[in-house]
Formats: structure tokens, C-alpha cells, sequence
């Protein structure tokens, strides 16, 4: 277990979580192995056979620390959380907004452009620094047929026609992602995506980096307000929090492609830390995981430009910037929702 920034991860398996006084107190074997005060706590993600006390619990929810459950190997499972906060008004507005095609077309445009230009930007970087390591002259039509697909999103059209060219651009975009692996071919070729279960090991980091992804995303929208589950791409379904999919498009090339990249070409995770079950899924060993697990939360603290506020910020807070300006948008005190756009 290990806190990083202020979220408490948990992978020992049979930890129990207790409150003792003002403290969350981590024990293991009836010994108690961690002991910290929960006002220095954002949010506890556990990862599987690790359970809570009650009383925690209900003392989490009183002082808004989101505590989310997970699979050993980073399914997302359930979340405990306390009254929703924020303003009504906002719900509402968010509601209604969902119910009109057109906005959530406009929205769904908008987070996809994003999404679209942050993975060319991926490609672009893949040229420009490992041109003679990858099939440049495939990767770099890839990116004119991004360039396309992204000039198609400028003109309006109707949610379906919006999906539509997200799954082009998926297909166009994950074409290539296995020219981008420059090292370690052998234990990581990437064909296509799949997931539930991920059948290689690129997948299965992908999948465990969307996971603590969406879990960002999730708790920054909570935060300001919104409803995570109600999305304008992704349509309402029972236990889908669909409007942080939507935003997690933005930084799923930006943050959690390139940090399983960067973990793969720089050797830092190895064939050896994957393993395959009878089932044929691919999971990654605690070791592994405790490695993704740092290099998520230290790449969290690297500081970038923000591109519509044109201040320095933390990667970390990207996640509650966004939310903020979609909700000034649903608000009405924003013309359009500004996506962010790596540059």
C-alpha cells in the first residue's frame, strides 16, 4: 500500500481499513501497517481482497473521500460515496442538456476533437523521435487520415455520424500503435484492442491505466458538481459513469497511451511481469502493477501549459480543470465546451 499525492492505493492483499479517532489505520494480520489522518486524503482505491470497516465508510462519506473497490488486476467494481454535492440548478441543466441531441452532439464533437487530435499529436511525437525505429510511412498516413477525420468533426452533424467518425479514427489511430513499441517486441505486439478480458499484455495495460483513469475523471466531476453518470457520447446504461468516459476520451492518447508506451520502450515493465490465465486473459503481476501504479501518480505531477487557460498546471489537475469548464458550459457561461488539446 502507498500514498502518492492524495490518494491512499491499497494492493496488499487481506488489508482491512479501519477509523481510529480522525485516522484511516491500514492493518494486515491484525498489525497495523499504516496509520493516516483522513483530512490528508482525497480518495482510497482498494485492489482486491481488501475490505473496510463500516464505520470507515460512513466516516469516508462524511468527509468526501471517494473510496473506490477494483479487482486485483484493476477492474472497477464499486465506489462508496457520500451525499452528492453541488449546485441542483447545475444537475438539472446537465439533464436536460443529455435529453437534446443536438447539444450532445455538439459536446460528443467537442470531446472527440479532443480525443482526435491528442492522438495525432502521439503519432506526430513517434515521428518525430523514433522515425528511424518505426514504419514511419504507415504511421504518418495515419496521421493525415486523423487530420481528415478531425475536419470532418468541424462541420455539425447528428451523435451517430459523431460515433462514427470516433470509431474511424480509433481504428485509424490503433492501426499503428504497435509501430510505436520499439523495444520488447516479443512480449509486446499489439494487434488490436480488446478488453474484458485484455488478451495481450499492451492490452492489459491499456486497460489497467484507463481504469485509474476513469477513476480521476470520475471524482473530478463529483467534485464540481455533475452527475458522472449521465454522458452526451456515451448514453445513459445502468452502472456507467458515461460522462466520464466521455471526458476520459481527451486524455486516453495524451496520458494513458503514452505512459504504457514509456513504460514499455524504456524497459520498465517486462514480458515476465505479465502473466495468462486458463481463461486466456492477461494479468499483470503485483509487482508490475505497483510499478504502473508510481509511474501513473509521479507522470500526474509533471506540469504543462494549459492550453485555453494558458497557465502552468500540473498533468494531475487537468482532470478538475476540465470539469470546470463543462460545467460553466451546461451552465450557459460558456459558449462551447473547450476540450483539452495537447500542443
Amino acid at each position: 500500500m502507498k500514498k502518492y499525492l492524495n490518494t491512499l492505493f491499497v494492493t496488499t492483499q487481506g488489508a482491512y481499513l479501519a477509523k481510529e479517532g480522525e485516522t484511516i489505520v491500514v492493518k494486515v494480520e491484525k498489525e497495523i501497517r499504516l496509520r493516516l489522518p483522513v483530512h490528508t486524503i482525497g480518495g482510497i482505491v482498494c485492489f482486491g481482497n481488501v475490505s473496510c470497516s463500516p464505520f470507515l465508510m460512513g466516516f469516508c462519506a462524511e468527509n468526501g473521500v471517494g473510496v473506490s473497490f477494483l479487482t486485483e488486476h484493476g477492474r472497477f467494481l464499486a465506489r462508496v460515496q457520500g451525499p452528492v454535492s453541488g449546485n441542483v440548478l447545475l444537475r438539472r441543466e446537465q439533464y436536460r442538456k443529455a435529453d437534446d441531441m443536438n447539444v450532445s452532439a455538439e459536446i460528443a464533437r467537442a470531446v472527440l476533437t479532443g480525443k482526435i487530435a491528442n492522438s495525432r499529436t502521439v503519432l506526430q511525437r513517434a515521428l518525430r523521435d523514433h522515425a528511424d525505429k518505426i514504419a514511419a510511412e504507415e504511421v504518418g498516413f495515419a496521421v493525415k487520415r486523423l487530420s481528415n477525420q478531425l475536419e470532418q468533426l468541424n462541420k455539425k452533424r447528428p451523435l451517430d455520424e459523431v460515433r462514427g467518425c470516433e470509431g474511424d479514427a480509433a481504428h485509424t489511430y490503433f492501426g499503428v500503435f504497435d509501430h510505436l513499441i520499439v523495444v520488447q517486441k516479443e512480449a509486446f505486439s499489439f494487434q488490436e484492442r480488446n478488453r474484458r478480458p485484455p488478451l495481450d499484455n499492451v492490452n492489459a495495460l491499456l486497460s489497467f491505466i484507463y481504469t485509474l483513469l476513469v477513476h480521476d475523471v470520475r471524482s473530478a466531476l463529483e467534485v464540481v458538481g455533475l452527475d458522472p453518470a449521465v454522458g452526451f457520447l456515451h448514453r445513459d446504461r445502468p452502472g456507467r459513469p458515461s460522462l466520464a468516459l466521455d471526458m476520459m476520451e481527451e486524455f486516453r492518447s495524451f496520458l494513458a497511451d503514452r505512459l504504457a508506451l514509456s513504460l514499455i520502450n524504456l524497459r520498465q515493465v517486462q514480458g515476465k511481469g505479465f502473466k495468462k490465465s486458463e481463461s486466456g486473459a492477461v494479468l499483470m503481476t503485483d509487482d508490475t502493477r505497483k510499478t504502473v501504479l508510481v509511474a501513473y501518480q509521479e507522470r500526474k505531477q509533471e506540469e504543462i501549459v494549459h492550453p485555453f487557460l494558458d497557465e502552468k498546471v500540473t498533468i494531475g489537475t487537468l482532470f478538475h480543470i476540465q470539469a470546470m469548464l463543462m460545467a460553466r458550459y451546461l451552465r450557459g457561461d460558456m459558449d462551447g465546451y473547450p476540450p483539452f488539446i495537447w500542443k
